[in-house]
């Protein structure tokens, strides 16, 4: 019997196992694939999931794997820099091989303690009043209090749970891998330039060693179903560029669509959604992975508090209260961004005209806060801004503020040393520092880093304490 089956060990399994685990949540994780990816793609986290992965102490080991880069540039490509004074102490892009993010991902979970099973599929399950029966495509039955499909656009779990997933089908393809080219950098270079004058779409971008990442557009949309081949970028490379540029020796060949869904419920009683499973959009502005990582932190500590007995009787119900909203402006954003990348005037105009607008710091800033979701501001009811926003990587008089959020606790952060976390000691940490740089008395931090309460009242502190992390402890 375990407490939590998770279907699929992506980024948003890996990590929603590891979350559970610091809970000592019985988890395991089905996998369907033997073996993992083998191509090398290269995803970029963005700021707020850099923050999080500070937040567990893992970004030392994945900053020793990745390339920090500028941020900046990320909305429909519009190569404007980042503003300055973004509030995080990681404001950059950090780009990692996708095998290699998944690996750390998933060691940090094992090292934590959760089981992962390689190729089994979850083929049908049947969940009762006490939890869920899972049958994998072999036949064996596991059992299980609840069941996350981690399990990517084309979940088996969302099907067989029944939700709604509607939005609207591609209209556009296009192509993307990675491969060797036959011609000189230079030539490359003023094709790649005379083309993106008009066409948005369309990159050639070096990754060393003579090897490329290749963006094409393709006319049409065919079945996704069915990998590209060398070929179909030759043919689409010499339609678009009027020449292939000798691409040869691909390391990974993949296609994509701008087809946008959102499910309809992101939980049906014991079993939940996260991550591509709960919804699906461009990868323009790169904010796929960050998004079901992102779910994951949300969800985690909930579950764990489901499980545990401690969770209000609300709290599981606001996963999809506070993440729903977030996919919904994603989904948005990326179909905006999309047009913003049509050849026709029409597109071209709004893009023009946006990029004069993004001189004006405030919409600069505005638009990256979006896509690297450190804007993100969850509704919590009346009070001062920061309430229902995730706070910055502060220094304290132990260091740093996300030093002491690695055990996926909350945190009391008392600049008044009058308060106390009292009976809710076994789920929160307390910290007095009257040094501490912030403009508030006192915060609550939910352990996914978000500012539950502000103020220095005690009793109105306790109400809050109540609100999200259940009864005092006897």
């Amino acid at each position: 019997m375990f407490d939590v089956i998770i279907a699929g060990c992506g980024p948003t399994g890996a990590v929603l196992a590891a979350e559970l685990r610091l809970h000592d949540v019985r988890v395991l994780v089905l996998q369907k694939e033997t073996e993992p990816v083998s191509f090398v793609r290269i995803v970029g986290l963005h700021i707020r999931s850099i923050e999080l992965m500070a937040m567990r102490g893992l970004l030392e080991r994945i900053l020793e794997r990745g390339r920090q880069r500028p941020a900046g540039g990320f909305f429909a490509a519009i190569n404007k820099p980042a503003p300055e004074g973004l509030d995080s102490a990681h404001a950059y892009l950090l780009g990692i091989p996708q095998p290699v993010i998944v690996h750390l991902l998933e060691e940090h979970a094992i090292e934590l303690g959760a089981q992962v099973r390689r190729g089994c599929a979850v083929a049908d399950f049947e969940q009762d009043d006490e939890g869920v029966t899972v049958e994998l495509a072999d036949g064996e039955q596991l059992r299980s209090h609840y069941l996350v499909g981690c399990d990517g656009g084309r979940s088996t779990v969302r099907k067989l749970l029944g939700v709604g997933f509607p939005g609207v089908p591609s209209r556009t393809e296009t192509l993307m891998g990675e491969m060797e080219v036959g011609v000189p950098q230079e030539e490359i270079a003023a094709k790649v330039t005379e083309i993106g004058e008009t066409n948005k779409r369309f990159s050639l971008r070096p990754f060393g060693e003579g090897v490329y990442q290749v963006i094409v557009p393709v006319a049409g949309v065919s079945d996704r179903a069915e990998p590209p081949t060398l070929e179909d970028f030759k043919q689409q490379l010499r339609t678009v560029a009027g020449t292939d540029f000798g691409v040869h020796s691909p390391r990974w060949l993949s296609r994509f669509g701008d087809a946008t869904r959102l499910a309809e419920r992101y939980r049906v009683g014991r079993v939940l959604l996260a991550g591509d499973a709960a919804h699906i959009h461009p990868p323009i502005g790169g904010q796929g992975l960050n998004l079901g990582v992102q779910d994951a932190f949300n969800l985690g500590w909930k579950l764990a508090a489901q499980i545990r007995g401690w969770a209000p009787e609300t709290l599981l119900d606001t996963y999809q209260a506070e993440r729903h909203p977030v996919a919904e402006d994603v989904l948005d954003n990326t179909r905006a961004q999309m047009e913003l990348s049509s050849t026709e005037p029409g597109p071209q105009a709004v893009r023009r005209l946006l990029t004069e607008l993004m001189d004006f710091d405030e919409v600069n800033r505005y638009l990256i806060e979006k896509i690297t979701a450190i804007g993100v501001r969850y509704d919590f009811g009346a009070g001062p801004d920061l309430l229902g926003r995730r706070l910055r990587d502060i220094d304290v008089k132990q260091g740093h503020l996300y030093g002491l959020l690695h055990r996926g606790r909350g945190l009391l952060l008392d600049r008044t040393e009058r308060l106390t976390v009292g009976g809710w000691s076994d789920r929160v940490d307390y910290l007095a520092d009257p040094t501490a740089v912030l403009d508030v008395p006192c915060v609550l931090l939910r352990p996914d880093g978000h500012v539950a309460w502000i103020g220095d009242d005690q009793q109105d502190l306790d109400d809050h304490l109540s609100r999200w992390f259940g009864k005092p402890a006897n």
